[in-house]
């Protein structure tokens, strides 16, 4: 019998340095951002923004983790964090906020629980 292609956890797609993306982004797995994206990113994994990594536009995750700098709203179901890299101008829904010393907050903020 054949192996069903099934993600393993390691497969993920990336926006290098140097590369920009103007248009809306929809990712299965998860996604790391180095370079610029303008428009939209809709991942059904965790979404990683680099400390190069600029997305203006408004992010959709289970999981994130921001070094580099957003300018629009994100909502994540699970863990967001902002590095001390980080720079958000924008409002934030989630469950878990993780905030490091030095990040940049401009927005509000709603925490809540999402429905699996």
């Amino acid at each position: 019998m054949a192996k069903e292609n099934q993600p393993t956890g390691m497969a993920h797609s990336a926006l290098t340095v140097e590369t920009t993306v103007t248009g809306n982004i929809s990712a299965s797995t998860d996604i790391r951002i180095d370079g610029i994206l303008q428009g939209n990113l809709d991942c059904q994994g965790k979404v990683i923004i680099g400390e190069q990594g600029r997305v203006q536009g408004d992010i959709k995750a289970v999981n994130a983790e921001i070094m580099g700098t957003v300018c629009g709203n994100i909502v994540v179901a699970e863990t967001l964090v902002l590095k001390s890299s980080s720079s958000l101008e924008g409002n934030i829904t989630v469950t878990t906020l993780i905030i490091e010393p030095n990040a940049h907050l401009n927005g509000q903020c709603s925490m809540r629980t999402f429905q699996k």
